[in-house]
């Protein structure tokens, strides 16, 4: 059984940063695809971004494309979501999930596990 485990959320003014982190307790988060998802209060939960196993090959939303980048570190089975330029409409609880597919996909029910969630706060 994988359990996800997301850090580094919090707090930030328009425009700052944050890193979240996803790790893996279990299998190892090696073998997963790496899937990013955000839910805001009333909305349904949308795709991030996502990463494959091998962390060459990525995906984004259109709606934060060119500020997020996701990458991985398999040395420490840890993958992340950098958050720069950061704004009011990405105020979200952030979730990371495990894929154990070989296409990247932003399709979350394809998602085996999931992690319990970060809070991200951006005011306006």
């Amino acid at each position: 059984q994988v359990h996800l485990v997301e850090s580094g959320g919090g707090l930030v003014q328009a425009g700052g940063s944050l890193r979240l982190s996803c790790m893996s307790s279990g299998p190892s988060l090696d073998d997963f695809i790496v899937g990013w998802f955000r839910q805001a209060p009333g909305k349904e939960r949308e795709f991030v971004a996502a990463v494959g196993q091998a962390g060459t090959v990525r995906e984004y939303a259109e709606s934060v494309r060119g500020r997020f980048t996701v990458y991985r570190n398999n040395v420490v089975e840890t993958a992340y979501l950098q958050m720069d330029g950061l704004k009011p409409e990405d105020t979200a609880v952030y979730y990371c999930a495990a894929d154990r597919g070989v296409m990247l996909t932003q399709d979350k029910a394809r998602y085996d596990y999931w992690g319990q969630g970060t809070q991200v706060t951006v005011p306006s």
